[in-house]
């Protein structure tokens, strides 16, 4: 057991779970706010830094890789060191490197400090995830779920939005420096309020296995987040990243497989548990649409509407207002209704939206985007809290610090992997589309000539023939937009089929193990 769950049985020492609750949620969403507010400061920071724009993005890889190759790291830990013991450092150690990050003047400096932001970030969603749970009787895991998604799903959304606002009122600094006085609170409730117990030592740490599992999530990473700006397999780069990747997870699979249980670093018998297994392949499909979806609108309403970054964010960020508000409600319904009927809605509801962003133009009114988002954030917000749920309802308590942390890896790999797929075929469609057009713009298309239909182009003007490009340009990367949005819900659609796959807990009675994960 986790030292919150037994806690709960200490009659000494009543559980606070309203202060509980509210700190660990501080913790959570300045993780998951830090993961998008730097990405609008990041003009700012490279003058300030002498960077240049390759330079500059490793501010935003190093914290991705970090956090991606320290999260599988929380299960070991707690069970070495306690739960309550990793969340203070934790929380204590991301605060500390934000204030680093804001004093950083060299590019070694911030991409070192936000190095150690990731590290110490990458145990705050997990953990929260896992006390709530804890917490929380299992007829109240729903409500509980509920809180714990809007503050991972808000922080991604609101984070540009923020980020933006600090930037231009402020300085890029402050991105970070927001990050001390909620951490402060987040540290001082979870010392008062959650009461901590003596560490199991039960689990073996296996270096082989922490060793190829952080090697392949990091050449992953890396791959993903470098690849479209070295164009992929054209790179050595990119083939060095692959052929680590797949020698690192082939000896991760086989040392796992060979390995006795509990033995290895990843244990296999979490595997075990259908519907854990289930909750991963969706979350990694949540995690592509949501962070993929969240990518492409701001660039397409900047770069092809000439919508300013505030603006931008202040037309996309209502999505969050629709998550909230989906959440709110779901939690109260978990329990009550079928699990598979709410996520087979929330999925509905997002395919929805994304049909009605596949229908996108260049000429678009501010509630043409505002509402769709609402709808997208309404759909996601009735999948979260389910599936979260569901996914470990069967899992017993004293697997859910494993099982948490692996569940938030798969959800950010999906983000990554959803991210640069969409970018990739954005330009590569971008690319194909404008040849395609431009195959119809000659002397003789008299639809150039007619002031009715459109400008009109002189071809022996230098000027006409680049604004006649930059047009086309335009239209055939409006395409491209509406081809990754019709991807997105292809996947949505495609994923609501396996929903037949969950299990149904039962509504009452003790909780159900499936002891399977536990053999």
């Amino acid at each position: 057991m986790s030292d919150v769950a037994l806690a709960t049985g200490d009659a000494a020492k009543p559980v606070n779970r309203v202060m509980i609750t509210i700190s660990i949620m501080l913790a959570t969403i300045i993780q998951a706010l830090d993961g998008t507010i730097a990405n609008v400061a990041l003009p700012h920071m490279q003058g300030s830094l002498s960077a240049s724009a390759d330079q500059i993005t490793w501010v935003l890889t190093s914290f991705i890789v970090a956090a991606a190759i320290a999260t599988p790291l929380t299960g070991w830990l707690c069970d070495r060191f306690g739960q309550k013991n990793i969340f203070l450092a934790s929380v204590a150690g991301f605060t500390v490197a934000s204030v680093l990050c804001g004093l950083s003047m060299s590019l070694g400096e911030i991409v070192a400090a936000r190095l150690l932001q990731g590290i110490f970030g990458a145990a705050l969603v997990p953990l929260s995830q896992a006390t709530l749970l804890d917490i929380n009787p299992r007829e109240k895991h729903g409500s509980a779920m509920a809180v714990w998604g809007m503050g991972v799903m808000i922080g991604p959304i609101l984070g540009p939005t923020l980020g933006g606002w600090l930037t231009d009122s402020y300085n890029w600094r402050w991105v970070f420096f927001i990050n001390v006085p909620v951490g402060a609170l987040a540290f001082y409730g979870i010392w008062k309020y959650i009461h901590g117990v003596p560490a199991a030592r039960k689990m073996r740490f296996d270096m082989f296995g922490f060793a190829t599992l952080s090697l392949a999530i990091g050449a992953l990473q890396m791959l993903l987040d470098r690849g479209e700006q070295n164009d992929w397999f054209a790179s050595r780069e990119t083939w060095i990243e692959a052929i680590l990747l797949a020698m690192s997870l082939s000896y991760l699979i086989a040392h796992t497989a060979f390995s006795p249980p509990g033995k290895s670093f990843f244990d296999y018998r979490l595997l075990k548990n259908r519907n854990y297994v289930t909750g991963l392949l969706f979350i990694f499909i949540v995690g592509m649409v949501l962070f993929a979806t969240r990518a492409l609108t701001p660039t397409m309403l900047q770069g092809l509407m000439g919508y300013p970054a505030k603006i931008a964010g202040l037309v996309t960020a209502p999505s969050g207002l629709g998550t909230m508000f989906a959440m709110l409600i779901v939690g109260r319904l978990v329990g009550k209704v079928d699990l598979r009927l709410l996520l087979a809605t929330g999925f509905g509801i997002t395919a929805f939206s994304l049909w009605q962003m596949s229908q996108y133009t260049l000429v678009l009114s501010p509630s043409n985007i505002v509402w769709p988002g609402v709808i997208q954030g309404v759909g996601l917000g009735l999948v979260f809290v389910p599936l979260s749920a569901a996914t470990f309802a069967t899992l017993s308590p004293e697997m859910r610090a494993e099982g948490t942390a692996i569940y938030s890896l798969i959800r950010n790999i999906g983000s990554s992997i959803g991210i640069a797929l969409v970018q990739t075929l954005l330009v590569r469609n971008t690319q194909t589309m404008h040849a395609s057009l431009a195959e119809h713009v000659t002397n003789a298309n008299v639809a150039l000539h007619d002031p009715g239909i459109a400008p009109i182009y002189n071809f022996a003007s230098g000027d006409s023939i680049t604004a006649l490009n930059a047009e086309i340009t335009r239209q055939a990367s409006m395409i491209a937009y509406v081809d990754d949005f019709w991807l997105m819900l292809i996947l949505t659609v495609c994923v609501i089929p396996l929903l037949l796959l969950v299990k149904t807990p039962a509504k009452k009675g003790p909780v159900e193990i499936d002891h399977a994960a536990l053999e």
